[in-house]
């Protein structure tokens, strides 16, 4: 059996870290535009990549609660699809693993 101790630790750490880093994607999107025309379509490129950069960080978030939700129940490093122990080398790589390495694949 895992200590979930550690991991518990790691998807705190790493939840508060992507929701900070969403909340500055979020003032830099608040930001007015440029009124140069030139300088507003960059922006608008940028924005993009800012939107989908939030879009990740809020699907991490997502499964990381999911993941603290499991540790909570008992059921974390349980693959969710197979019901088989997701190996430490996957949680140590991805915390928020929900699938073990044959069912991800």
């Amino acid at each position: 059996m895992i200590s979930t101790d550690v991991y518990r630790e790691r998807l705190q750490a790493r939840r508060a870290e992507l929701v900070e880093r969403m909340i500055q994607l979020e003032d830099w999107l608040d930001d007015p535009a440029d009124q140069d025309a030139v300088e507003r379509a960059t922006e608008r490129e940028s924005d993009e990549v800012f939107e989908a950069q939030g879009l990740a960080g809020q699907q991490e978030v997502t499964a990381i609660d999911a993941a603290l939700a499991r540790i909570d129940n008992g059921m974390y490093g349980i693959c969710m699809s197979c019901g088989e122990p997701i190996s430490e080398a996957r949680l140590d790589a991805v915390p928020h693993a929900a699938l073990c390495r044959n069912c991800m694949r």
